[in-house]
């Protein structure tokens, strides 16, 4: 659980991450559950969000940008791109970010 708060952090710290497709699926929906508490927007959501990333800045950027950005969106905030498979086991690499 550890491996995918980090990958949703750095998700929402850098709009991109580049990951195993494995990794990136179950990522996918915990971003965008955090994403749909940053809409809802009141003090309940934000502590739930802070208990899941436990980064306060994450936070904020999730609430200040992203949740104005999708407001008028329903869900699927974010894409998996693939781009090939990594060199020392051959397991597909993909890129997971979020959409304009």
């Amino acid at each position: 659980m550890a491996l995918y708060r980090g990958l949703v952090g750095d998700l929402i710290r850098h709009g991109r991450i580049r990951t195993t497709e494995a990794k990136a699926k179950e990522t996918k929906g915990m971003a965008e559950r955090i994403i749909t508490l940053g809409k809802r927007g009141d003090l309940h959501a934000r502590r739930q969000a802070l208990a899941f990333v436990g980064h306060p800045e994450v936070v904020d950027k999730v609430f200040h940008e992203l949740a104005p950005r999708y407001a008028e969106r329903p869900g699927g905030y974010t894409r998996i791109i693939k781009i090939g498979f990594r060199k020392g086991d051959a397991a597909p690499l993909v890129q997971l970010e979020f959409v304009e």
